[in-house]
């Protein structure tokens, strides 16, 4: 079971913002940024500007993540 939240931060457009993941989400995203071989600041301004307007940052790397590897099957 994971848990709680971790909230970190991450600049996106030069302005820092704050996320909060489970320690799970975060592992596979650095694990993500490590293999495309990008910062992850990059990852996730890939991911914001992608992402639905309604749909919060935090989810829109939830998403991402999972289909990274549900993909990789």
């Amino acid at each position: 079971m994971s848990g709680p939240p971790v909230k970190r931060s991450l600049t996106l457009k030069g302005h820092r913002t704050s996320v909060s993941l489970e320690e799970e989400f975060w592992r596979a995203f650095r694990e993500i940024a490590k293999e495309k071989d990008i910062p992850i600041n990059r990852l996730a301004a890939e991911i914001d500007v992608a992402r639905h307007p309604e749909t919060g940052l935090a989810s829109a790397i939830r998403v991402y993540v999972l289909n990274w590897f549900k993909d990789r099957r």
